[in-house]
């Protein structure tokens, strides 16, 4: 599914126009220029859960020393911060139930 896909699901749910589920969506999304509401959290350092679906975060992966495979030569690679997303309990059940009635 697309941006464009679930604008069009979500209008259609809610019995809103396209335009409106659009700024619903980029309300909570937009990434691009860093309002979402979802992106703010998540850059203020801030975990987003969302109860039965999941939780949205932040983690630091810490600085530490690799080594480059195709020279074998060590190398320092910085800490960096990542995205992560968790499955909640209720959704991994769910889909755990489809795949074992398949």
């Amino acid at each position: 599914m697309n941006k464009k896909e679930l604008v069009g699901r979500l209008a259609k749910a809610t019995s809103i126009s396209q335009v409106k589920a659009l700024e619903v969506v980029n309300a909570l999304f937009d990434a691009e220029g860093g309002s979402g509401i979802l992106v703010q959290e998540l850059l203020g350092g801030e975990k987003v859960t969302l109860p039965g679906f999941g939780t949205f975060g932040v983690k630091v992966r810490a600085a530490r020393r690799g080594v480059n495979p195709s020279t074998n030569t060590h190398m320092q690679i910085v800490a960096k911060r990542h995205a992560y997303f968790k499955v909640g309990k209720n959704l991994k059940e769910r889909i755990l139930a489809q795949q074992d009635a398949a």
